[in-house]
């Protein structure tokens, strides 16, 4: 027979007596209690006092409503606030959280400051011509927004052979000044000769011409953006972006890999930071000419 003060215990545990009910919340909820729940638009909630289930499919901040539509596309609208359940657990539902808008950029990607909101310029007559239409795409990736507000527009050759045809075409003059952008223009090769060619002619006052060293706009992006530490060396007599690629061992078959690498070489690049210097004075040069009064 047990003594008076080790009486048995009512269940297994070693509490002899079971939980105290106020020792826990024991007004709570069976369901727990609800939480707040922003109505962002694709959440499905219920409302508890009609049972109506359904998508938010649209929220009313001056109203102060929701309205949800169920599977057969009818819809209803309720208050926000309590009485809803998501998944099964009560939510006050409240209004949906504002995103703040990204701050925008102080500087272009040439660097400049930027000019927010501002529209375009009506284009000027003056023109910069560039080789190429990866040189093109460079050119508008880092300059466009300047370009934009100083009203210049940016045109592709397709080579500097036909440089002298173009200016024929043009006709440049004191107010349709012309700027030129040209590939590998070193001493005593084809690019030079052109280029004194045409500063003697009798527009020559009205051209400027510069150019970079570099065999192709390709090398005028760092390659350390691009993961490797120097533009490899291509033999003469091969194509140098077919060789610049077999070399990176990016493929190279055709010229749709040929587009892609620039791509890929292009995506690299934010902004002025990303480019040689060899090639940055020599852009903001020419938008300094064709702008001049």
């Amino acid at each position: 027979m047990p003594s008076p003060t080790q009486r048995p215990s009512r269940s297994g545990s070693s509490d002899r007596y079971g939980s105290d009910v106020l020792s826990t919340d024991w007004r709570a909820p069976k369901n727990g209690r609800a939480t707040d729940q922003p109505a962002q638009v694709g959440l499905v909630v219920e409302e508890v006092t009609t049972d109506w289930c359904g998508e938010i499919v649209a929220v009313d901040r001056d109203l102060d409503t929701v309205t949800l539509e169920d599977r057969r596309g009818k819809r209803r609208t309720f208050p926000l606030g309590p009485g809803f359940l998501l998944e099964g657990k009560p939510v006050v539902l409240t209004r949906p959280v504002t995103q703040k808008a990204p701050a925008k950029p102080t500087r272009t990607a040439s660097g400049s400051i930027a000019v927010h909101d501002a529209k375009a310029r009506v284009a000027r007559a003056s023109r910069i011509f560039v080789e190429g239409r990866h040189d093109a795409e460079l050119v508008e990736k880092v300059w466009g927004d300047d370009l934009r507000i100083e009203g210049v527009v940016v045109e592709y050759l397709g080579g500097v052979d036909d440089l002298a045809d173009h200016l024929r075409d043009f006709k440049p003059g004191p107010q349709r000044r012309v700027g030129v952008l040209v590939d590998h223009l070193v001493a005593g090769s084809k690019e030079s000769r052109i280029a004194q060619g045409i500063a003697k002619s009798p527009v020559g006052k009205h051209v400027l011409i510069v150019g970079h060293p570099f065999i192709d706009i390709w090398q005028a992006v760092r390659p350390e953006r691009l993961g490797f530490t120097k533009w490899p060396a291509v033999p003469r007599g091969i194509d140098w972006k077919t060789g610049t690629c077999q070399q990176l061992g990016w493929p190279h078959r055709d010229q749709a890999d040929i587009a892609r690498a620039w791509k890929h070489i292009l995506g690299g690049v934010r902004g002025f930071q990303d480019l040689d210097p060899a090639l940055l004075g020599r852009v903001e040069e020419l938008i300094d000419f064709v702008t001049a009064p």
